[in-house]
């Protein structure tokens, strides 16, 4: 986990979302935990209402989200693919790889881990994949250990 004052990269578009998100439980969030505790009072003795204590947990969780979001944007710093260099594979590098073993090719964006989403072929920096990639150029071939073992890679192609 990133430290407390560990700067946070991230794209304008999650960086918006993120603030976007925020306002959201700020607002509606907190305004609906706060109709459902209100509701869940009137419902009688609070020490035996699961209604009150379901709404209480409720409000803890949206608190810890939103203080979390707060850390993140805190720390956030917008970085533009158009602002880095473009002779290796860096952060916000598009790569195009070949997998040796099965001649499958595929590709990854590399994201901050905030962005990360695999399903998106979004990768972050951080994970097995992203850290064997950065620094390296189109043509170079490299083997990445991840927990299901050895993966061989070629680097076909590597783009903002």
């Amino acid at each position: 986990m990133a430290g407390t004052s560990e700067t946070v990269y991230l794209t304008r578009e999650r960086l918006v979302q993120m603030e976007h998100e925020l306002r959201e439980l700020k607002t509606n969030g907190r305004k609906s935990v706060a109709m459902k505790i209100a509701d869940a009072r009137g419902y009688g003795d609070l020490t035996e209402n699961a209604e009150y204590e379901a709404a209480k947990e409720e409000q803890q969780h949206l608190e810890l989200k939103i203080s979390k979001l707060e850390q993140v944007l805190s720390r956030a710093k917008m970085i533009e693919a158009k602002d880095l260099p473009n002779d290796k594979i860096y952060i916000l590098s598009r790569v195009k790889l070949k997998d040796l073993k099965t001649g499958r090719e595929f590709e990854y964006l590399l994201v901050s881990p905030e962005e990360s989403n695999f399903e998106a072929n979004k990768v972050s920096v951080t994970s097995p994949i992203g850290k064997a990639l950065l620094g390296k150029t189109k043509g170079e071939s490299l083997e990445i250990l991840v927990p299901a073992g050895k993966l061989h890679y070629e680097i076909l192609d590597v783009n903002r």
